[in-house]
């Protein structure tokens, strides 16, 4: 198969998945499952690309196996972790600050905002598939180092969004904001350790000897979702949704607390 015919197939796939995750919304579905949907595309569209036998491209298949059972596993584990929030809880309040923007023109502005993450998801994936498709015959130290990468991810993922449903499960901190675990060093650990993840495809797909220059281009996985989380449709919607829920409590963890990276408490030199 061309490398061309599968990212073309990959992209229309990935667009009439997302305008099925439209109609569930529209048609009064919870919009906490966009995310959800999303998650899962990217990850199927991740181990695709991974696999699928390509023209022209000489890969090690027990590379290309470890980056898509990766793949799968971020996928899975995120996906699942947003249908069991959405099935328990309201709506994303995200979701629901676009839809007071938009107005009446709500539902079409959510079509073609969800085909924009149909775009960043191929992107992704193509980030995946640079991974899968290093040339480089035996596992390599840059191979160990980013499959360590993607577990600690996966499982800092995973950490920080238990602890985080543990803290709102119990009646006494309603109203509260969480300043516990993971969430103590950073205000966002959850989209820290998403982000990590993609640095491991990329350190997995980099060849520093030149062999396979395509291995570069798998920066741009999280160069662009660094983008997306900290200056678009992550940190930025969901602080000004928390400073309006949680007032002063959330301003004061903002002093404390960086918004990214983890490091440690700042003293509140405020009160």
């Amino acid at each position: 198969m061309a490398t061309a015919a599968l990212f073309l197939a990959v992209a229309v796939a990935l667009s009439l998945v997302m305008t099925l995750a439209w109609l569930l919304v529209v048609r009064g579905g919870r919009s906490g499952w966009i995310d959800a949907v999303w998650s899962f595309a990217v990850g199927g569209a991740g181990v695709v690309v991974a696999l699928a036998p390509l023209d022209g491209w000489q890969v090690y298949p027990l590379r290309t196996t470890l980056v898509a059972g990766l793949a799968a596993a971020w996928a899975l584990r995120l996906g699942l972790h947003i249908v069991q929030r959405t099935a328990k809880g309201g709506e994303d309040p995200r979701y629901v600050a676009l839809r007071e923007e938009w107005g009446g023109r709500w539902k079409m502005r959510l079509l073609w905002f969800l085909q924009i993450q149909a775009a960043a998801a191929l992107l992704l994936a193509a980030t995946i598939f640079l991974a899968a498709h290093n040339p480089e015959q035996g596992l390599r130290a840059g191979d160990i180092i980013g499959v360590l990468v993607l577990a600690a991810a996966v499982l800092g993922e995973g950490i920080a969004d238990a602890q985080l449903t543990r803290f709102k499960q119990d009646p006494a901190n309603k109203g509260k904001v969480c300043d516990a675990g993971l969430w103590s060093v950073s205000r966002h650990p959850n989209y820290f350790f998403q982000w990590l993840g993609w640095v491991g495809y990329a350190v997995i797909a980099i060849d520093l000897s030149g062999a396979y220059p395509w291995g570069w281009a798998a920066l741009i996985g999280p160069a662009f979702m660094y983008w997306l989380l900290v200056h678009v449709s992550g940190v930025p919607p969901l602080e000004a949704h928390m400073v309006q829920s949680r007032g002063d409590a959330f301003r004061a963890y903002q002093r404390r607390v960086n918004a990214f990276w983890p490091g440690p408490q700042r003293k509140d030199r405020s009160s």
